[in-house]
């Protein structure tokens, strides 16, 4: 249809349905029209002009969500792909500095690790924690979670890479270093704040937050004063030890010391030596020298750099150590389309963990599972979850039930379906109901993220109720391994091996975890070591003393091979004589000893002798099952170890043999 019969139609050019650059007349099609219509035409070019560029600009600005995977990290942004890869590319050079950092080969990430990069300011300020009923300034924030972590990123400004950092050190010294004094934690942290990316290099060491300034002021702390504070709110806003804490590992890194620090920590915390003590033994100086080196060694440095305390703001330092990263062409990543809604409901599901933004967040969420065209299974799972943190699991189910509706197959929705059946058999003080269905849910959790560590955890505990100790001290030796700090993993072990009767292995477990800093822990672990001996005569525990795991919530289906059977059943007089026996408890104390393991002997397998050297002193341990030994540092117990760093816990016998309770790889 030609311009005149759409006029004598009453039609105009049609750019009410889409607007592109035929739909309109060109030059070449007003030559031969009539100067009335060449007006008019012309005027519709106008139109043409102004709409064109307008709805281009409505486009770009319509949502849109992506999600970018390398090899470790996954974020998901509605900003473009440059920015997003910019992203995640610093969070892989970053893991790499920390490894390069450590000398880690591996490292662990057990806990899922969600990245929400936000691309407008109005945006972040809506799901940004307040403080005071204000938004922070910051343009990132972290917020742990109890089955996840978030980095929230404002990527409309770059200025917060250096609490990214800190952060992300913490992260990762949480599931890849032993347990540490706050001194390591905060100094390392702080440390790693400086890094500095460009390229395929590197740049670490620099003053984050002043601290030349501050230790150039004020008057040190003792280092056994030092290496004493507590991990508390206060000790964290201390500026002198957030500083004092982050020269000393300045020290220890420039140095080459870092592996003393691990002498020093097993000192400490495993042995209990003092700190003076163990200082000097682990750094062969008394602890007053240890400090005048570190003092000395700042010195040189805030002299080399020449400034004063108002320039020191994350400025670098000379010599500062460079760590080649990988660049960022090399690093590769997947790109992925997301639908507006489920990109809308990932940032609705991070925004129910923080209380000012959770009635917001729900109320989002619902508005969009009312309507079938936005309905997602993240909004289901995310209200369920919100329903479980309630303990209204009635109105959870339906959530979960309406999400696997909509996708069977989404491993979150597996994994709190889990965390349900455990939740509410914990609050009736009875067995898991559907058992079965609960350790499928956690298999197909653990194909997706084979090192969560608490899906592992969970499984751990399904199998022991399940009457399966070995399977359940395997998954539980897993989880420990990937987050070695988490004392709740260890309590959880030893109830296992009070399951099995293996009362060794939960001897030394427990006496290591009844000076925990955690009360309800420590409480916990020295009731059961005082109803270690009843439990071992009649197969329970003490009235009101907290029982294991398998005896709180008995077995769904009832195990021969597990069940304790009382002295009142036994039928022959050889059960009542290992009846008589197992209730002489071993009262040789735990001992702990760092050394070198030299070899093993599993020639009468399942029995196994373990020679372990430490100085001029050489010991002979066995254990009677190696495959049921705690084994922390490895999967599983080697009978071909040679040469290996260990730590041990066991019971003298003579001199120089004993029985082995527990080894740790170093």
């Amino acid at each position: 249809m030609s311009l005149k019969e759409n006029q004598r139609s009453g039609q105009e050019c049609p750019l009410y349905t889409s607007v592109v650059a035929s739909s309109c007349p060109t030059v070449s099609m007003m030559k031969s029209l009539p100067q009335r219509i060449l007006k008019q035409a012309l005027s519709l070019i106008a139109v043409c002009a102004i709409l064109v560029p307008q709805t281009a600009v409505a486009r770009s600005d319509a949502p849109h969500w992506i999600r970018l995977n390398s090899d470790h990290f996954s974020v998901v942004t509605d900003a473009d792909e440059k920015r997003g890869r910019q992203v995640i590319v610093h969070f892989e050079q970053m893991r790499t500095a920390f490894a390069q950092l450590l000398m880690r080969d591996r490292i662990n990430l057990p806990k899922p690790l969600d990245i929400l990069g936000l691309r407008s300011e109005e945006e972040y300020e809506k799901f940004a924690p307040l403080k005071k009923g204000q938004t922070t300034p910051e343009s990132v924030f972290f917020l742990p979670s109890e089955d996840r972590n978030y980095f929230v990123l404002n990527l409309t400004r770059d200025d917060g890479w250096s609490a990214i950092a800190r952060d992300f050190a913490l992260i990762l010294l949480n599931y890849n270093y032993p347990a540490t004094q706050s001194w390591f934690d905060e100094g390392f942290a702080n440390y790693f704040s400086s890094l500095r990316l460009d390229g395929t290099h590197a740049q670490i060491g620099g003053d984050p937050q002043s601290f030349i300034g501050t230790l150039s002021t004020q008057e040190w702390m003792p280092m056994p004063a030092l290496f004493s504070m507590s991990n508390d709110p206060a000790s964290k806003q201390n500026s002198l030890f957030q500083a004092q804490s982050w020269i000393v590992i300045h020290y220890l890194l420039s140095q080459n010391k870092l592996s003393l620090a691990g002498t020093y920590f097993d000192l400490v915390e495993n042995q209990k030596v003092p700190v003076e003590d163990a200082i000097q033994r682990a750094f062969d100086v008394t602890h007053a020298q240890f400090g005048q080196s570190v003092r000395d060694y700042f010195r040189v440095m805030a002299q080399a750099q020449q400034v004063s305390t108002k320039e020191t703001k994350d400025s670098p330092i000379p010599n500062s150590p460079t760590i080649a990263v990988t660049g960022f062409e090399e690093i590769g990543s997947s790109l992925q389309q997301l639908p507006e809604n489920e990109g809308q409901a990932l940032v609705s599901e991070m925004s129910l963990r923080l209380p000012e933004h959770r009635d917001a967040g729900v109320a989002d969420l619902e508005s969009m599972t009312a309507d079938p065209k936005r309905d997602h299974v993240i909004a289901r799972r995310a209200l369920a979850w919100n329903h479980l943190q309630k303990k209204d699991f009635d109105s959870a189910v339906e959530e979960f039930n309406k999400g696997a509706e909509l996708n069977p197959h989404d491993p979150w929705l597996h994994y709190y379906l889990a965390l349900l059946r455990q939740t509410r058999a914990k609050s009736k003080g009875s067995g898991i109901e559907g058992l079965p269905n609960m350790m499928q849910d956690l298999r197909l959790v653990l194909d997706w993220a084979p090192e969560f560590a608490a899906a592992r955890a969970m499984l751990a505990m399904a199998q022991l109720e399940g009457g399966g100790t070995n399977a359940a001290m395997d998954s539980m030796r897993v989880a420990i391994r990937l987050s070695p700090r988490n004392q709740g993993y260890l309590l959880d072990m030893a109830q296992i091996y009070l399951a099995g009767k293996h009362w060794d292995a939960a001897s030394a477990l427990l006496e290591r975890l009844k000076n925990s800093t955690d009360p309800q822990l420590a409480k916990s672990a020295r009731e059961q070591l005082d109803g270690l001996p009843m439990l071992k005569k009649y197969g329970v525990m003490p009235q009101g003393a907290s029982k294991p795991e398998a005896a709180a919530a008995p077995p769904t289906a009832p195990s021969s091979s597990s069940a304790p059977v009382p002295p009142s059943q036994t039928s022959t007089a050889d059960d009542a004589e290992q009846t008589s026996t197992q209730a002489q408890p071993d009262r040789r104390p735990i001992q702990h000893l760092k050394g070198k393991l030299v070899s093993v002997d599993c020639s009468h397998s399942p029995l196994a002798v373990v020679t372990v050297a430490s100085g001029t002193r050489v010991l002979r341990l066995r254990t009677e099952n190696y495959q049921s030994l705690m084994v922390i540092g490895a999967d599983q117990f080697s009978c071909s170890w040679t040469n290996r760093a260990v730590a041990i816990n066991y019971r003298a016998g003579g001199k120089a043999d004993g029985d082995l309770s527990s080894l740790e790889l170093q």
